[in-house]
């Protein structure tokens, strides 16, 4: 079985919810990284903040979430700080949800 794709696990990965925004993780923009190894899918990821109280729930989402695509059997994520999160990494659409004015290029 090839592995699965860098879309697919961004697809499966919006699943998982910031549970205190309502909205997906991939495209709030806290996913920095991301790797496979074998049957190993290894992400580096931040928060909204250091203090996110979130952190451990999502955290376990990400490893569920991941280890139902097909291929993976293990999920590790690595919570980082730099550079720290900002408005702008997210996504177009979540831009639009939260009503973030979008800086021109």
């Amino acid at each position: 079985m090839p592995p699965p794709t860098l879309p697919l696990i961004l697809d499966a990965l919006r699943d998982v919810l910031d549970p205190e925004l309502g909205y997906n993780i991939v495209d709030m923009g806290l996913i920095y990284g991301i790797g496979i190894e074998d049957d190993l899918l290894w992400l580096r990821m931040t928060m909204t903040s250091p203090g996110c109280p979130a952190q451990d729930y999502i955290r376990a989402g990400v490893q569920q979430r991941g280890r139902r695509i097909p291929g993976i059997r293990e999920v590790e994520v690595e919570l980082v700080w730099e550079p720290p999160w900002s408005v702008q990494n997210m996504s177009p659409q979540a831009k639009v949800h939260f009503g973030v004015e979008q800086q021109a290029p």
